[in-house]
This record gives structure tokens, C-alpha cells and sequence, in this order.
């Protein structure tokens, strides 16, 4: 492992899925630890804020300091603070984020927001609710999601993501919306600034092949797919470039990073 310093590790559906985690992966992330590497878990998740994820990860045998954890609403958080300063958010998200959304002021219900936050979906995504989105943002509100994954992986198998609203949103707008986490540069970068780390000496491990492990390839890192989670191999097929490394699970990472040199 003499040319990697730093490992960064998506969460779902690569360590753990439904939370439960996959076969070798602990055992896998002590060996990293005990070889020296940095660690960081960057994660679209947004269903938990950063110390819920850290707990639910020790719980399923990892581990894990919330503050080796880097998640989409930290990020929003910091971009909103950046850009809107003093905005009043209107938050769609399916889980409870506050607490990773520091500094960041909340619009009324129906009142009209000055920033909408697209979270992740689930069963606030009615219609009614999309619908509002639209309406505001056709009205010139700035639209701010936090990730455009299509889909996840749980115990019960593949569900629809955020991303299926948004393309249709953006298509409805003909505009993009601000997007803070992975593909993101600056999520990748923040991670990295953490860890005190160059790109060329890090690798990024993921389930997804394009906002995972291609977007972290474009930045300079390593990039490693793995076929857990969302991994499909005819979405790796279709992907837009082709992965540094393709390996069958996170177990398998520090053999393939004693491997490189």
C-alpha cells in the first residue's frame, strides 16, 4: 500500500446494506487501518445525519468517529452558509438531517422559500410536493439537491432515488440544479483537505459507477468499483469511461491496494 495514503468509502450498499453489514468488509476496513491508511466514508446517504451514520456503522461491527464521516447535507449546509447566507430552506428529504444542516434557517410550511434543498426521496415525494417544488422554482427559486443517484439498494432490493425527480425537474425547468454531493468536486476535495491528502495518493471505493468511482477518476483519484449494492454489470457497460479496478466486494480491497505500487 506504499503509493495509497488515503482510502475514501462510500457507505451504502459497499460496507453495509439495509445497514447490515456485508460479508468481510469490517475485518477489510481494520486491515486499512492497521496498514496506516486514512480513512473517510463520503456518503449521498440522507436519511441519517453524520452521528447517526457513525452509530448505525460501530452497531453493524465498524469502526467508525462521526467525524471521518462526510455526508450531502454537511455539504449543502456549507454551500448554503456560502452562497445563500440568511436564506430561509425549503428541505424535501425522506429522514430527519438537521443536525447536519448547521446554520441553515427553514421556511415556513408553505411559505415561499427563498432556497429549495432536494433530499433524498421516499414518501414525502408525493406529487403535491414535486409539484410545489416546481411551481416555486419556476418562480426563480434556486434549486440546491444533494445528490442525483437514481436508485439504491436495500434488503428489500432496488429503490427509486432522487435523481428520477430531478432529471425531471431539470427537463421541466431547462435548467440544472446546484448539485452538492457526489459527483460533486468539492465533495470529493473537502474529504481530501480533511485527511491532508493529495488525489493521486487516494482511492475512492463505491457501488456506483459514474457518481462514485468515474467522478472521483475525473478528480485524480483512483477509482474502484465494486459489485455489491446498485452495482449492475450492464450500468458498467453503459457507464461513460471504465473503472481503474472492478472488484467483488470491499473485502477484496486490501489485497488489490497491496498489489499497487
Amino acid at each position: 500500500m506504499a503509493r495509497i495514503r488515503t482510502v475514501l468509502i462510500d457507505i451504502d450498499g459497499v460496507l453495509t446494506v439495509s445497514w447490515q453489514a456485508l460479508p468481510g468488509a469490517p475485518q477489510a476496513l481494520e486491515r486499512l487501518r492497521a496498514a496506516g491508511l486514512g480513512v473517510a466514508f463520503v456518503t449521498n446517504t440522507t436519511s441519517r445525519d453524520r452521528a447517526s451514520i457513525a452509530a448505525a456503522l460501530v452497531a453493524a461491527g465498524f469502526t467508525v468517529d462521526p467525524g471521518e464521516v462526510f455526508t450531502a447535507p454537511a455539504m449543502a449546509a456549507s454551500y448554503l452558509r456560502q452562497h445563500h447566507p440568511a436564506a430561509r430552506c425549503h428541505v424535501l428529504n425522506s429522514g430527519d438531517i438537521r443536525a447536519d444542516l448547521d446554520g441553515v434557517a427553514f421556511s415556513a410550511p408553505g411559505e415561499r422559500p427563498d432556497v429549495i434543498v432536494l433530499g433524498g426521496a421516499g414518501p414525502e415525494f408525493s406529487y403535491e410536493a414535486v409539484n410545489q417544488v416546481f411551481a416555486w422554482a419556476t418562480d426563480g427559486v434556486p434549486l440546491v439537491a444533494l445528490h442525483r443517484n437514481l436508485f439504491w439498494r436495500t434488503d428489500g432490493g432496488l429503490q427509486l432515488d432522487t435523481g428520477a425527480y430531478l432529471h425531471g425537474l431539470e427537463q421541466a425547468l431547462d435548467r440544472p440544479a446546484v448539485v452538492v454531493g457526489k459527483p460533486a468536486a468539492e465533495f470529493f476535495a473537502t474529504a481530501l483537505r480533511a485527511l491532508d491528502s493529495r488525489a493521486e495518493a487516494a482511492v475512492m471505493i463505491g457501488d456506483d459507477v459514474e457518481h462514485d468511482v468515474l467522478a472521483a477518476a475525473r478528480h485524480g483519484l483512483t477509482g474502484v468499483l465494486v459489485r455489491t449494492g446498485k452495482f449492475r454489470p450492464d450500468s458498467l457497460a453503459a457507464a461513460s469511461g471504465r473503472p481503474d479496478h472492478v472488484i467483488d466486494s470491499f473485502a477484496d480491497l486490501p489485497a488489490l491496494l497491496d498489489g499497487l505500487d
